[in-house]
């Protein structure tokens, strides 16, 4: 029987049958990436340091119908790494799509009150680098390894997480912009590099969120009775879509770059941020 539209755009968008692991995923962004890879099909590893947590987010997408594995690991730990790994393939044979979601910033590597960029300590500036660029390419590595080992026709594909920090200047914003700004060029880099000596079924992209609220930020860009901060009242005024990003709306970006839609997409950056890219200010 032939297939109707409407099937064949749901098959274009599907993941059934992918095996996914997203490192973060115990974050508020990563485990809504972990279940929106989920509900697309997808069998899920939940990747993040806090065991408890890695086994919550899991129940919640098994309760909801999906298929999870809790995977505590450290992303800057490449034992722990492979081992995850190896649970990973254990249980479904194999890697189709790692996410790196995992990052975020150090309050010592930012600017602020009476210390000048002069006075950043090296410390910070370090953590913060490992934290978001060796953060995404030690499971680049690790997991990109599995999708390649013993395939004639290697296919796969890395999705890893920016920031707008990485080409919008935010002001007091150092280390963090910085280390993004690594993770788009590494993105391009290893699009090129896979692509040419593994075949053009391996693709990396990266998506950059716009102002989402997370654990990290919700002080600085919320006040106590939960109305946007003066720092987080600016960031609207500079966002067309005129509000902060919830955490589901990266869900469609992630599937359409993890899914065949996306086959002949490979190399970019990805905003999905309410136009804050976009607009000057004026």
């Amino acid at each position: 029987m032939r297939r109707s539209q409407v099937e064949q755009v749901q098959e274009l968008f599907s993941l059934a049958g992918k095996v996914a692991v997203v490192t973060g995923a115990t974050g508020v962004l990563g485990s809504e990436m972990a279940r929106s890879l989920a509900r697309s099909g997808a069998s899920v590893g939940v990747l993040g340091r806090r065991e408890e947590r890695a086994n919550r987010v899991a129940g919640e997408i098994e309760v909801a119908g999906g298929e999870a594995l809790a995977l505590p690991a450290d992303v800057l730990d490449t034992d722990q790494l492979e081992g995850a790994r190896d649970a990973l393939i254990e249980r479904w044979g194999s890697v189709d799509i790692l996410v790196n979601a995992a990052g975020g910033n150090v309050p010592g590597a930012t600017l602020s009150d009476g210390v000048s960029v002069f006075q950043l300590p090296e410390k910070a500036l370090r953590q913060v680098m490992d934290l978001n660029f060796l953060g995404t390419l030690l499971p680049s590595q690790v997991f990109g390894a599995a999708m390649v080992e013993g395939a004639e026709e290697p296919e796969g594909c890395i999705v890893n997480i920016s920031s707008m920090a990485a080409s919008k200047t935010l002001t007091n914003v150092v280390g963090y912009s910085a280390a993004k700004a690594a993770v788009d060029n590494f993105t391009r880099w290893l699009a090129v590099e896979l692509a040419r000596s593994y075949g053009p079924s391996l693709r990396v992209n990266a998506i950059a969120p716009g102002f989402f609220i997370g654990e990290q930020n919700r002080n600085l860009l919320l006040d106590e009775d939960g109305s946007p901060s003066q720092r987080g009242q600016t960031i609207i005024e500079h966002t067309p879509a005129g509000r902060f990003g919830e955490p589901e709306e990266l869900g469609g970006t992630l599937i359409w770059l993890c899914s065949p839609a996306s086959a002949f997409v490979t190399g970019i950056v990805v905003p999905v941020d309410g136009g804050f890219s976009a607009f000057s200010g004026v």
